[in-house]
């Protein structure tokens, strides 16, 4: 078996466990459990993003200092203009990260997945929680884009989830007649952004699915060790503690609740949008899934 079905089954153990003690255990503290989920994916879910220079070394565009430091200024510029559409339009920007990261998340799964196993896929940690936790979600989403954008887009959200539950359904039953971790691998995402919290579900699944399962992904990719992949995200990981620092500061002052949020989740979205520039493309056109 190899590395990437192991991590998936790990995911998958943990995410049934995670969902059944959200059932049967009283819920954290919102205070305990935004720092906890802030920690997590700044410390273990956000590090995957700076192995992006391996994939631009690929390019064949960069190969001389200048084109690196072009690389640098148009991988910074587009994350400055995420947050500059978070700042002057906060619906669109909510909805445009909710759709990217559909989108993104959607390629977490192996070569035997189909197109509609990865669009649920794909969908399920950002419409499920609706489902159980749409006054949670439209405080979180508030403290993001403010009450009008938080409204619409959790109405948005719960007119999909039954469909959506329908679809995942459907997918998992028809990828269990040929891929069993896969199939668990989508009801473990279920079942855990169904029941969990909406910041736990979240966290536990970029921090243990879509993070780690990137990682192992680029190590097959480049055939580097994980120390050799350690040592690459040192630097960028540098910048990102050194952008998040003076980003920290200038955001608009409010309670630290909506100021966590904010910074947590406006970071995610900028520094997704270059990530998927050269990942997706990596993915579409030559990323090696062959026994992934």
């Amino acid at each position: 078996m190899t590395a990437l079905r192991w991590q998936g089954l790990f995911f998958s153990v943990l995410a049934l466990v995670t969902s059944l003690l959200s059932v049967v255990l009283v819920p954290l503290d919102p205070k305990i459990e935004l720092l906890l989920a802030g920690s997590l994916i700044v410390l273990v879910g956000v590090p995957h993003g700076a192995l992006d220079t391996i994939f631009a070394q690929a390019l064949p565009q960069i190969k001389s200092l200048i084109s690196w430091a072009l690389f640098i200024c148009a991988y910074l510029i587009l994350a400055a203009l995420v947050v500059i559409l978070w700042w002057c339009a906060p619906t669109a920007f909510l909805l445009g990260f909710l759709a990217v990261s559909i989108l993104h998340f959607s390629g977490d799964l192996g070569a035997s997945a189909s197109f509609f196993a990865r669009l649920f896929y794909g969908g399920a940690a950002i419409i499920l929680p609706a489902a159980l936790y749409g006054a949670e979600l439209d405080r979180l989403f508030s403290h993001l884009a403010g009450a009008h954008a938080a409204h619409l887009v959790v109405g948005l959200l719960q007119v999909m989830v039954w469909p959506w539950m329908a679809g995942l359904a459907a997918v998992i039953v028809q990828s269990a007649r040929r891929d069993a971790v896969l199939a668990l691998e989508i009801f473990a995402v279920s079942l855990l952004t169904l029941t969990a919290s909406p910041l736990l579900g979240f966290t536990i699944f970029f921090c243990c699915m879509h993070s780690p399962r990137h990682i192992l992904r680029t190590q097959i990719y480049a055939g580097l060790t994980l120390q050799r992949l350690a040592a690459v995200a040192v630097l960028p990981m540098l910048g990102v503690v050194l952008m998040a620092t003076a980003g920290w500061y200038v955001l608009p002052a409010s309670p630290i609740d909506e100021r966590i949020i904010q910074f947590l989740f406006v970071a995610l979205a900028a520094l997704t949008v270059p990530h998927m520039v050269l990942v997706e493309r990596i993915r579409f056109t030559g990323w090696p899934l062959k026994g992934c």
